[in-house]
């Protein structure tokens, strides 16, 4: 494997090495960019909200950054077989999204593909003293995540038909929601480092949050928010591959021995435009909590950041 180049220009102030959510490039002393592009294929049926979904997963790296989106390019692959109306409605899920999220949609691409995915290529700014990273938490942070655990085993349990689409909707309904607001919420608080839980599950992407800082989060399972039926879902087998494939990725810096089985899934499940995971002073944390909970955020504060004991993530079973 080749060796990656350093950067040539100081103006790059986050790029590849820190396995963060998007680059951010200095423009002036008042003004970076930050820079992210994610598309997957469909995980619901719906093609209106499948755009919805990708578009709220795609701007939310932006937010992770402590910045606002601007503008977005669609990236759409799309088969010859289905109805051109499909396309629309998934366009029209994806435009809706960023008018909420108050990002201008100025053009895409698109190419022919034998399965449907879509996403966007989003820019955004941020003052550059008030960037967010993954990997700059403090000892004694508290960790607070803003939406509930699941939705991977959710979907999975769909596709098996162990579950209809009313108990799907309670993860439909959480990724299609904005991580804006989970974002405004923090502004003005000692937020130390951020991130948001997606494809490596609540556990992998804490872990890298760990690793950048040489500390280890202290988990205390039980006060982790779960969609309804996840766990019991969980139970039944319904757990994504990805989720196995996370467990085995992080195995050497995550210790999930003093949780059940079903704890466990949920922490490697892969998660499809999940909530933002803060590290807040805890003299904060309180504050952030109030303040997500004015505005109908899911959150809970579910551990704290400790000296480094070992592992990069320790949960257990209080």
């Amino acid at each position: 494997m080749c060796e990656l180049p350093k950067y040539p220009n100081k103006d790059i102030l986050i790029g590849f090495d820190s396995s963060d959510d998007a680059c951010v490039y200095r423009v002036s002393d008042d003004v970076a960019i930050v820079q992210t592009v994610d598309f997957f294929p469909p995980m619901v049926d719906d093609p209106y909200l499948f755009g919805q979904i990708a578009a709220a997963n795609a701007i939310s790296d932006v937010y992770a950054m402590g910045g606002k989106p601007i503008f977005a390019l669609n990236l759409l692959c799309f088969p010859n077989c289905l109805d051109l109306e499909v396309a629309g409605e998934i366009l029209a899920g994806g435009a809706d999204k960023a008018a909420e999220a108050m990002c201008t949609i100025a053009g895409g691409h698109s190419i022919t593909d034998n399965e449907p995915k879509y996403g966007m290529c989003v820019t955004g700014t941020v003052h550059p003293q008030k960037v967010l990273a993954n990997n700059s938490p403090s000892q004694g942070d508290a960790v607070v995540i803003t939406k509930a655990l699941g939705t991977g085993i959710l979907t999975t349990a769909f596709k098996g038909e162990f579950i209809g689409e009313e108990d799907l909707k309670p993860a439909t309904d959480a990724m299609r929601q904005l991580n804006r607001y989970a974002a405004e919420a923090a502004e003005g608080l000692r937020v130390h480092a951020c991130t948001d839980i997606t494809g490596f599950g609540f556990a992998g992407h804490l872990c890298e949050m760990m690793e950048g800082s040489g500390m280890t989060a202290q988990i205390a399972a039980q006060k982790l928010p779960i969609l309804p039926r996840a766990m019991e879902m969980a139970g039944y087998g319904m757990v994504p591959g990805g989720a196995y494939r996370n467990r085995d990725h992080f195995a050497a810096k995550l210790d999930l021995s003093g949780v059940s089985q079903g704890y466990g899934d949920i922490m490697v499940d892969p998660q499809t435009s999940g909530g933002l995971m803060f590290s807040v002073d805890e003299r904060d944390a309180e504050e952030l909590l109030r303040r997500l909970k004015d505005a109908g955020v899911t959150a809970a504060q579910v551990g704290w950041i400790s000296a480094f004991d070992g592992v990069s993530v320790r949960a257990k079973e209080q």
